[in-house]
């Protein structure tokens, strides 16, 4: 594939996400944000507030004082020679090496708020607040920060995940041609997995596929989810990716599930497929259409000043009006992750769940949520009848006026070409 145009972050979006977070700890009554950022190799839902600030790679600890710049902790040399080479090759960097430090521990954390003048001050930390789905209670390891507390006993430590996470969520100008590109990686993904699942095709040819088309067209997606089966009703990683066994041939009559997360410039996408091959049974596709209707039922809502509780209310109807269940939640925001709508834990009425430990149901997280343009959601609707499940949508754009719908090719069930 020819090298292609490509959109970009300018000193100008840098710029316009410091003065964002100036303000808000001139607002919020704090002299500086701690921010932990979580492993790059963690998966989707990655905590990742660092790459924000700093437009660098993933794992990372920044202190940003408020009257000044931020200095990133990075965990170890490749870090700093990453960085090196970036310079090098003309790459543009947020975060000059005189503001790099070569370890995160926390006496290289506390030395470097004393050499602020922060030894006394208050501090937003992101990091020990809840982060769904993956750290209903943070992400800071227990010793790190134990330490901390002990080496600053008199600086006052304000959890501040959900505000700072509320700070981002609203796209700049130029982070939206980011998600749009993440959209279209992610769509040609879905197609590649299309044309080549088939009767007789390995589960894995169908992954590489789909994982192969993001990496050629210029980006890292996330591990996707995917599961196949004449009725499966499983969500996560392919089996084989954790046990040791042979991936499945597909046959006719089958359905592929798949979460496919795409990211680009460190915006991420998501895109719910079902790929129906050969004859499947009827049901899948009266279960597609109820879900195609809580899909639209959510796009018709997603409106400025509506909440998410409206939204979610809006895509549950059609789900509550037929007579099959659903087994996990219909939507959620990205870019951050932090609404989610609600769960009805229906998971117990599968036959053998009575084995397992119960799955209690949830209400909406955030319902009051206002909606604003540049609010970035997942409409991701799944429907059975019985265990004849499709799960169907992507990602969505508030606007002015109509949202952006960036991935109209898994708002329905799709067929192999095969």
């Amino acid at each position: 594939m020819k090298n292609i145009a490509v959109p970009t972050l300018s000193t100008a979006e840098r710029d316009r996400r410091w003065d964002l977070t100036r303000a808000f700890m001139a607002r919020e009554g704090l002299d500086a944000l701690l921010v932990f950022g979580e492993h790059e190799d963690s998966g989707p839902a990655r905590v990742a507030y660092d790459t924000w600030l700093t437009n660098e790679r993933p794992g990372t600890t920044v202190v940003f004082p408020r009257d000044g710049e931020p200095i990133v902790h990075l965990p170890g040399p490749m870090f700093i020679l990453d960085h090196l080479e970036s310079n090098r090759r003309g790459d543009r960097s947020w975060i000059p090496p005189r503001n790099l430090r070569a370890s995160r521990t926390s006496t290289q954390i506390a030395d470097t708020l004393a050499e602020l003048g922060l030894s006394r001050e208050n501090i937003g930390v992101v990091g020990l607040g809840a982060h769904l789905p993956w750290h209903p209670e943070g992400i800071l390891p227990h010793t790190l920060w134990s330490r901390v507390l002990d080496k600053l006993p008199n600086v006052e430590f304000r959890q501040m995940d959900i505000a700072v996470a509320l700070m981002t969520m609203r796209l700049g100008d130029e982070e939206i041609p980011l998600v749009r590109r993440s959209a279209e990686i992610g769509d040609a993904m879905v197609q590649a997995m299309v044309d080549t699942a088939g009767p007789g095709v390995s589960e894995a040819e169908v992954y590489a596929a789909g994982m192969a088309e993001g990496f050629r067209r210029g980006t890292l997606p996330a591990a996707m989810h995917l599961w196949s089966g004449r009725d499966p009703v499983a969500s996560g990683i392919p089996a084989w990716g954790y046990r040791a066994q042979t991936p499945r041939a597909l046959a006719d009559g089958d359905v592929i599930y798949a979460e496919v997360f795409s990211q680009f410039g460190g915006r991420h996408t998501q895109h719910q497929v079902t790929i129906a091959i050969g004859d499947v049974h009827e049901d899948f596709w009266r279960a597609g259409d109820v879900a195609q209707q809580s899909y639209h039922a959510g796009l018709a809502t997603l409106r400025p000043g509506r909440t998410f509780g409206d939204v979610v209310e809006a895509m549950h109807a059609p789900l509550d009006a037929h007579d099959g269940q659903m087994y996990l939640i219909a939507a959620h925001s990205i870019n951050a992750l932090l609404a989610a709508g609600k769960n009805r834990a229906d998971i117990s009425l599968l036959p053998g769940a009575e084995a397992y430990p119960p799955v209690h149901a949830h209400p909406t997280f955030m319902a009051d949520l206002v909606l604003e343009p540049g609010m970035c959601f997942i409409l991701e609707p799944q429907y059975a009848f019985g265990r004849h499940l499709a799960h169907v949508g992507g990602t969505v754009i508030v606007t002015e006026d109509e949202p952006i719908a960036l991935s109209p090719l898994t708002s329905e069930v799709l067929r192999a070409r095969r």
